[in-house]
Order: C-alpha cells, then sequence, then structure tokens
C-alpha cells in the first residue's frame, strides 16, 4: 500500500491568475489529485480568489482549500503567506509544502517540513530592461531567499535550469527539470468558419518582450492576402505595434483581439494556418505546446527555451530578423512541401508534456524527499 502523504501549496495564484502561473498551478494540482490518490492536496491561499479560477480546480476527496484565520490588521494576508503559513502547515500535518510561484515562506527550512519551489523563468535577472528597477529588486531578493530556503527546485525547462546556476551557487543536485504540463483538451475540436480569409496565429501577451512586431514586418515579405491575427492582453507595446502598422500600410493585414474567451480560441487555432510566437525570452512556453496539439505548425525564435517546447520540427529564427521570420512561416503554410509531416512529428514530440507524466514525476520527486 502506497503511503499517504500530505502536500501543501501556494495556492494564491491558483484562485487569482487566469493564465500563466495560475494555470500551472490548477493543471498541476488536478493531475496530481487524479493520477496519485495517495497524496492529500492541501491548497492554501490568502483568501478564495476568483470563484471562476476555484472551480477549475477538480472537485477531488484528496483536494482541500485552506485560507488564514480572519485578521483585521493592515497587510495581513502578505504576512501570513510570507511567514504566518508556516504553523497553519504544521497544525495540519503538511510533510511536503510546495511553492508553485518561485517562491516560499520564510522560516520553512528550520521548521521540520521539506519544501520544493518551482522556479519558472528568470527574465528579471537574464532581461531587466523589461521591468520596473525597483521590481528587479523584489524579484531578486525573492529568489535568494527562496533558493536558500529550499530542500529542491524544479526548474521548468533546461533553459531555466542554465539561469539558476548561472544567477545563484546552488548545487546542481539540488535541481530537476520537470517540464511543465499543459492543459491541452480544451482548445482541440475547434471548426474554423468557411468565410475566414487565410491568417497566421499568435497567441500571448502583446508586451515588448514577446516581440510580435517582428511577425508584423514578415507580413512585407509574405502574400498580400495573408493576416495575422494576435490574441492577448493590451499593454503599452500594443499601441506600438498598432502604430507600426497603420504607418506601414499593413492594418488591414493585421487584427488584434482582447478579452478572447477559452471557448472562443479552438475556431481561432482551427482558422489558422501557422502559428507564430517571436518571443525574446521565455521560461518555456505553453503557446507553442497548444498550438502543435492543434494541429499548426509553428515558427518561433532562438535564444531561450523556446526550442525545447516546439521540438526539432518546428522552426526557429533570429529574433531581429523579419526575412528570416517570413521564409520560415512561407515554410509551413497550407500546400508547403512537408509540412502534415512537420505537425505530425511536432504532435510526436509534445506527448512528453501530457499531464499524468509531469505529475508522476513531480509525486516521485516528493517520495524521493520524505
Amino acid at each position: 500500500m502506497t503511503e499517504r502523504i500530505i502536500v501543501g501549496y501556494d495556492a494564491k495564484r491558483i484562485v487569482r491568475n487566469a493564465t500563466g502561473l495560475g494555470s500551472y498551478g490548477r493543471t498541476l494540482v488536478n493531475d496530481l489529485s487524479q493520477s496519485q490518490p495517495s497524496l492529500q492536496l492541501r491548497l492554501y491561499a490568502p483568501d478564495q480568489g476568483r470563484d471562476d479560477l476555484r472551480r477549475q480546480v477538480c472537485e477531488h476527496e484528496n483536494i482541500r482549500f485552506c485560507y488564514p484565520a480572519k485578521s483585521s490588521l493592515p497587510f495581513s494576508k502578505a504576512l501570513w503567506r510570507t511567514r504566518g503559513i508556516i504553523s497553519d502547515l504544521q497544525r495540519d500535518g503538511v510533510q511536503i509544502y510546495h511553492g508553485l510561484t518561485g517562491e516560499l515562506p520564510i522560516g520553512i527550512h528550520k521548521s521540520g517540513i521539506k519544501s520544493v519551489v518551482t522556479i519558472h523563468d528568470l527574465i528579471f535577472l537574464r532581461h531587466p530592461e523589461y521591468y520596473h528597477w525597483l521590481d528587479t529588486k523584489i524579484y531578486a531578493w525573492k529568489f535568494r531567499q527562496t533558493i536558500q530556503e529550499a530542500d529542491h527546485i524544479i526548474a521548468i525547462s533546461e533553459c531555466t535550469k542554465r539561469d539558476i546556476m548561472a544567477y545563484s551557487n546552488v548545487d546542481e543536485s539540488r535541481i530537476s527539470v520537470i517540464y511543465q504540463s499543459c492543459s491541452i483538451t480544451d482548445l482541440t475540436g475547434g471548426q474554423a468558419r468557411g468565410d475566414v480569409p487565410r491568417y497566421i496565429l499568435s497567441v500571448g501577451s502583446i508586451e515588448q518582450r514577446k516581440n510580435i512586431l517582428l511577425a508584423v514586418k514578415a507580413l512585407h515579405h509574405l502574400p498580400e492576402e495573408l493576416s495575422l491575427v494576435i490574441v492577448g492582453r493590451h499593454t503599452p507595446y500594443t499601441d506600438e505595434v498598432s502604430a507600426y502598422a497603420a504607418s506601414h500600410g499593413l492594418s488591414h493585414r493585421v487584427k488584434i483581439m482582447h478579452g478572447v474567451t477559452n471557448e472562443e480560441l479552438p475556431a481561432l487555432y482551427a482558422g489558422a494556418e501557422a502559428f507564430v510566437y517571436p518571443s525574446r525570452y521565455e521560461g518555456f512556453g505553453i503557446p507553442i505546446i497548444e498550438a502543435i496539439s492543434c494541429g499548426l505548425p509553428v515558427v518561433a525564435c532562438t535564444g531561450s527555451c523556446l526550442e525545447e517546447a516546439g521540438g526539432p520540427d518546428a522552426l526557429y529564427v533570429d529574433p531581429d530578423d523579419d526575412e528570416a521570420m517570413a521564409h520560415a512561416i512561407s515554410q509551413v503554410l497550407r500546400g508547403a512541401e512537408g509540412r502534415e509531416e512537420r505537425i505530425r512529428r511536432s504532435r510526436d514530440y509534445i506527448r512528453r508534456f501530457q499531464g499524468n507524466d509531469v505529475a508522476g514525476q513531480v509525486a516521485d520527486l516528493y517520495r524521493s524527499m520524505l
């Protein structure tokens, strides 16, 4: 009989963050709850957060949300998450605490509770120009504090592991690369409308680091009937992209969409000819995996971890070379030689990111720590 293990989680972003870090936490605990019934999962959140996000967590008998006692003191929730949570973990018999988003409570190393932290990226150290200077200082301090507290570190890619070792003195034996699982089934099965013109698709926050302007510039070298659909959160960089398209006669070929729901995404994937992700730096690259799972060939950029996410049959170009981007896109459009084989091999490649396999690796790590 498998030993029962009580695992606590930092669930703040599970109940508050709709994308990225929140999705990672929800997907992981859902996969663990279903495939690892011997694990008792306790999700520690400062409050109930958003009802719609909390409801995305499966209702299983081995999952329970835990909240701090109510307090009228200012910053009580932040203080609880930083320090006070440890007494709650001890009270509840938690044996392992998992910081899902790069943070651990101060003092957990001395509490007798084993701890593991997932570090997604160190972009704030690698490319501080994309952050406010004060944020980089805070993030850097949290990183140094966390790696001192952690018994073990999960890096979500080899790229992130290299960065951890480059910016700290952490022994390599304390780091495991466990890829991020991807909840992709909700994006499959969409049907494209027959009257939609030809387009390539990009999904992700429209910010400077994501570098979508490269794909806009590539349109100059691609057939006039081909458009670019950009789906993501608006930032000041979005206005820069729109201004470039307007001043270079490309506005009619660039469609920017905000607030697209999960129910609307499948049709966008189904109608696209290819997926572009020209980001300059990522900790992983979940949108690439989602695109491949939906049957799209991918063009991305070199310089970070995107080759790990997309595998050898996606195409990668320099993040400043719009002509190379255009040439790569032309190689994966409908009718291009080898397109279907490229898609098939890419789909085979991303099977390694299926949820149960990732959950199994994480569960094995928990057991090894005890």
